[in-house]
C-alpha cells in the first residue's frame, strides 16, 4: 500500500526535494520518492512488514526511523522534522555575531477594537550577540531599534504611532534592549531576561528564545538563527494613550505581542 507523509524543518517550514527511501527488513530498497514544494510525499506500494524510512535533503541532517507497512490500506508516516546542517549543536559557536537586518525581522501585534489585530514591523535596527567560549549562559545581546521605522502598512496610522501619543520618536528616537545572560529551559528553548528601554523608561523583559541552528552561508561566512517572542504592557512604558469609541471599546489593547526572527553572521578575527 502507498505511504504518505510530510517533511518539515524543525521550525515547521516545508522541505522540498527531500529524498524518501524505504528499506525492507533485509536492507533492500522497496520504495523511493521525493517531496514536493509543500514537503509532502507519497511512496509507491511496498511489501508489508517492518521497514526503515530514510529521509535526506541538501543542507539538512538525514533521519532514519522505524515504520511498519500494513498489509492492507494506505499508511502515514506523519511529519518528519529535519535539522539544518549544523543545527545539531545545542548552542551557537562562540564569538561575536552581528545581526543581518536584511534577513531578520522585529514585529509587533496589537489588539484593535477588541476584534482584530494590527501588525507592524520595525525596518531599521542593529544588533550584536556575544557568545563566550565555554559558558553560553554568560552570552550578551545588544539591540538598537529606530523607533521611527515602524511600518504598519498605513501611512496615517504610522504617523500617529510616531507622535507623542505613542513612540514620540522626536524625543526618543531609539528603542534599546540589553541582556547579559541566558537560561536554558527545555525542548531546545531558552529564556533571555533583559532590560528594554522605551520612551527612556527601562523595564525588565523576558524573551522566550529558540536557537534554530548555524552553518555556512553561500558567501563564505557562518550564520546562526534565533527566534524569540515576548509580551509587553504599554502601561509599563507610560504609553497609555487610548480612546474609547462610541460603543465603549478601547481602540487599542493594553498589550503588545512581539515576535523576533534573527539571522546573525559570525565576525571573523
Amino acid at each position: 500500500m502507498t505511504g504518505t507523509g510530510r517533511v518539515l524543518t524543525r521550525e515547521g517550514w516545508p522541505v522540498p526535494g527531500a529524498a524518501i527511501t524505504l528499506l525492507s527488513a533485509d536492507g533492500t530498497q522497496s520504495a523511493r520518492t521525493v517531496t514536493g514544494a509543500d514537503g509532502t510525499f507519497t511512496l509507491p506500494p511496498a511489501p508489508a512488514g517492518a521497514a526503515t524510512l530514510l529521509v535526506a535533503a541538501p543542507a539538512h541532517e538525514p533521519r532514519a526511523s522505524a515504520v511498519v507497512v500494513p498489509a492492507e490500506g494506505a499508511w502515514r508516516t506523519g511529519e518528519v522534522r529535519l535539522r539544518r546542517t549544523g543545527g545539531s549543536q545545542d548552542v551557537p559557536p562562540p564569538g561575536v555575531w552581528v545581526v543581518d537586518t536584511a534577513h531578520s525581522s522585529i514585529t509587533a501585534t496589537a489588539h484593535h477594537l477588541g476584534i482584530s489585530a494590527v501588525h507592524g514591523r520595525f525596518t531599521r535596527f542593529t544588533g550584536t550577540i556575544t557568545v563566550p567560549a565555554g559558558d553560553v549562559g554568560a552570552s550578551s545581546v545588544d539591540v538598537s531599534i529606530e523607533a521611527g521605522s515602524i511600518d504598519t502598512g498605513n501611512a496615517q496610522r504610522d504617523e500617529h504611532l510616531r507622535a507623542p501619543d505613542f513612540l514620540d520618536v522626536a524625543r526618543f528616537p531609539q528603542v534599546r534592549f540589553h541582556a547579559t545572560g541566558v537560561q536554558r529551559t527545555c525542548g531546545g528553548r531558552w529564556v533571555l531576561p533583559g532590560q528594554l528601554t522605551l520612551l527612556e523608561t527601562t523595564r525588565p523583559v523576558q524573551l522566550e528564545l529558540t536557537y534554530t541552528g548555524s552553518g555556512p552561508d553561500p558567501w563564505g561566512g557562518t550564520r546562526a538563527a534565533f527566534s524569540a517572542t515576548t509580551e509587553l504592557h504599554r502601561d509599563d512604558f507610560a504609553m497609555n494613550w487610548n480612546r474609547a469609541v462610541g460603543i465603549g471599546v478601547a481602540v487599542f489593547g493594553t498589550t503588545l505581542k512581539i515576535a523576533i526572527d534573527v539571522q546573525a553572521v559570525l565576525q571573523q578575527g
